[in-house]
């Protein structure tokens, strides 16, 4: 499995503190406002819109506050406007690092993300340094008991995917950002549930890391997640799983 990805599968508890002291809603809030601006209200007619709502859901965000922000959004409500910002850096070890954000100040966010680089071992680089080696696509993670290797491979590939690989426990899907949806469809239409179901940026290469320099990159990207601007973060790392749940547990 994918480093980050991995990352990521060990973050549960740590995204229910955040869903409860408000970070976690403040961060859809904000997504479902600029998708709902740049493509229209209507989920059935706006699939971003749709995926934040689904994501809003799993994280019982109450109606009210999505249908408000959704109004922001198309302007039936007055609101602030929120710029997609996205960064680029290099982390501890060399590793890549794209930083998406969403934000009223953009020169606020810039010096903020810069000072956590700073104490945390990291470095902004130019546009273009870094992106190059992220492509956009469609990610699936599927644990192995919700469905037999061959038959879900079938069912994915026939419905567009690219890729399938299995690890012990998990399978990783990969599509293309354009058949993301038409994947989830045929997933879900057999009840199939995924831990992580997501248009993201994949690395081409990934970086493999240990002792210190892992410990430093995962200390950075914790931080810039929970910045408020801070939606995404994606980097080329790969680190042992016993390193992983080590710093889970310091956590």
């Amino acid at each position: 499995m994918s480093g980050h990805s991995k990352w990521k599968t060990n973050k549960g508890k740590k995204m229910a503190a955040d869903a409860k002291k408000g970070a976690l809603y403040t961060k859809i809030i904000k997504e479902l406002t600029v998708v709902a601006r740049e493509g229209g209200g209507n989920p059935d007619s706006n699939s971003r819109l749709r995926a934040v709502m689904q994501k809003a859901k799993e994280a019982n965000m109450p109606a009210d506050n999505v249908k408000m922000a959704i109004k922001r959004g198309t302007g039936e409500l007055p609101g602030v406007v929120y710029e997609n910002v996205t960064y680029e850096a290099y982390g501890p070890g060399g590793v890549a690092i794209l930083v998406d954000a969403l934000t009223d100040n953009k020169n606020r966010t810039s010096a903020e993300l810069r000072n956590i680089m700073s104490k945390k071992g990291g470095n902004f680089a130019g546009a273009g340094s870094v992106s190059w080696m992220f492509a956009k696509k469609g990610y699936f993670l599927i644990e192995k008991s919700q469905a037999k290797e061959e038959e879900l491979m079938d069912l994915v590939l026939e419905a567009g995917a690219e890729d399938m690989k299995s690890d012990d426990k998990n399978y990783e899907i990969t599509t293309s950002a354009q058949n993301f949806e038409k994947v989830k469809q045929v997933i879900d239409a057999k009840g199939i549930k995924c831990q992580d179901a997501e248009v993201t940026m994949i690395p081409s290469s990934l970086i493999k890391l240990g002792g210190n320099d892992a410990k430093q990159v995962l200390s950075l990207i914790d931080t810039l997640e929970e910045h408020d601007d801070v939606q995404q973060v994606y980097a080329n790392f790969d680190i042992p799983d016993e390193i992983m749940e080590q710093v889970s547990q310091e956590e």
